[in-house]
């Protein structure tokens, strides 16, 4: 499945066919579709969002998404799956990290099964905040998953993932991001022991960031995000449809596979970007610059400049600054910060943070570099330096995090943590 093909562009129009001369033209909703098929619109937005918001998809398909064959759904327990800071537990104003946890060998595991939710905020229903999962599995999804509650982004630590979606196939491995849209029918494929981290957004859609002094170039680019190109189950089987909804998880079975839709157009669409052709911003004078500049995408919120989620990455990059501690410096912001590993070692955090490893710091909470990175950037010399072979990551929120029962009592937090700084003493020189 690596060498799939796609369609390039984000938030554009885009359109696939995987039989010729299906998609309907000059018209959306023809009294007859060719080929026998039924329209079917996906909305992401309100109808009457601006122009420039309004997200949604056309598709094409053999059956519409309301055969359910008459059958009901019905709950799906799932201990580890939170929704919502009311899901969470108290959670005190210490900095927090975990070991990376291990892939469990002892029984098949699919994306679902795999889902351990570590860190919730806001409220689904009233399309706010994010949860941070951690997803542990082995096996390959036979069952297809629909989240009404938000998108999910899924940021792969250890193995690829071959992502079956309405509109077609995605592939993904370590180093790639997937983005799939609230509402949309998937499947997780993987090819073995899998680790990855994922977001789900129930707040705005995630966008890229306006560029501002930037200018026209910088940061992720539209055209490097890939989308699936149409494909569709032959010969659709009856499948287990699982459903997210409202903080729950409800299953049903259908008469035959969601994965039917023979074309598609519009810009609600599942994407993929590799990490790699991020365009790096970064100072070359003086000081370390805030993190900002390192965001892939963003989801707003009510109020500008303070977003629901930024998803940000610290990639290999030049360090060039003069008379500057190059690491990031010692801070407490507004802003709530869930930081991942996905290779590599973290500048600020040489010891005991490791791939496949997470940290939490809350809104207000001090932290910055281990007594080792202050040692080590502060005698430094200071040469031009690159930072390599490293890939880490932040989920970033304005809303204070609650972790769930399961990071707190799991056995993978780390004790010691705060200890990492207990040796910066008082220098001060009278």
């Amino acid at each position: 499945m690596s060498e799939l093909p796609y369609l390039s562009g984000f938030g554009n129009q885009l359109a696939s066919e995987a039989v010729p001369g299906t998609l309907p033209v000059g018209r959306n909703s023809p009294q007859q579709v060719a080929r026998g098929l039924y329209a079917e619109l996906l909305s992401g937005s309100a109808f009457t969002a601006p122009r420039a918001e309004n997200r949604r998809t056309w598709m094409y398909r053999r059956q519409p998404s309301v055969v359910v064959g008459g059958t009901a759904y019905e709950p799906l327990p799932h201990a580890t799956w939170k929704t919502g800071a009311a899901m969470g537990v108290e959670t005190p104003p210490n900095p927090l990290r975990w070991h990376p946890l291990p892939i469990p060998a002892d029984q098949p595991r699919d994306f679902i099964d795999g889902v351990r939710t570590i860190a919730v905020n806001g409220d689904a229903d009233a399309h706010s905040g994010i949860a941070v999962h951690l997803v542990l599995c082995n096996t390959s999804m036979q069952r297809a998953l629909v989240n009404a509650d938000g998108e999910m982004l899924i940021v792969p630590q250890q193995g690829a993932l071959t992502i079956q979606t309405e509109l077609g196939w995605l592939h993904v491995r370590p180093g790639d991001i997937a983005l799939l849209p609230r509402g949309m029918a998937f499947r997780v494929e993987v090819d073995g022991p899998t680790r990855a981290y994922v977001c789900e957004n129930h707040g705005a859609p995630f966008r890229l960031p306006e560029l501002g002094p930037i200018g026209s170039n910088g940061l992720a680019n539209p055209r490097d995000f890939l989308a699936p190109v149409a494909a569709f189950d032959a010969e659709p089987q009856p499948m287990e449809v699982v459903r997210k909804f409202g903080g729950s998880l409800w299953r049903t079975q259908v008469p035959a596979s969601p994965f039917d839709v023979v074309a598609w157009h519009g810009n609600l669409v599942p994407v993929k970007y590799d990490t790699a052709h991020f365009m790096v911003i970064g100072s070359i004078s003086f000081d370390h610059p805030d993190p900002s500049i390192f965001t892939v995408l963003t989801s707003p919120s009510d109020t500008p400049g303070v977003a629901n989620c930024d998803f940000v990455i610290f990639p290999p990059r030049w360090l060039v600054m003069e008379d500057t501690f190059r690491p990031p410096w010692y801070h407490r912001n507004v802003m709530s910060e869930f930081m991942g590993l996905v290779h590599g070692q973290y500048d600020a955090k040489p010891e005991g943070f490791k791939p496949g490893g997470m940290s939490l710091h809350n809104a207000m909470v001090p932290h910055g570099p281990d007594a080792e990175a202050f040692d080590k950037a502060s005698n430094a010399a200071l040469a031009p330096h690159k930072l390599d072979a490293t890939l880490a990551f932040m989920f970033e929120s304005r809303w204070r995090f609650k972790c769930t029962e399961f990071a707190l009592r799991g056995g993978a937090l780390d004790a010691t943590y705060p200890a990492c700084w207990s040796t910066l003493g008082d220098r001060f020189e009278a």
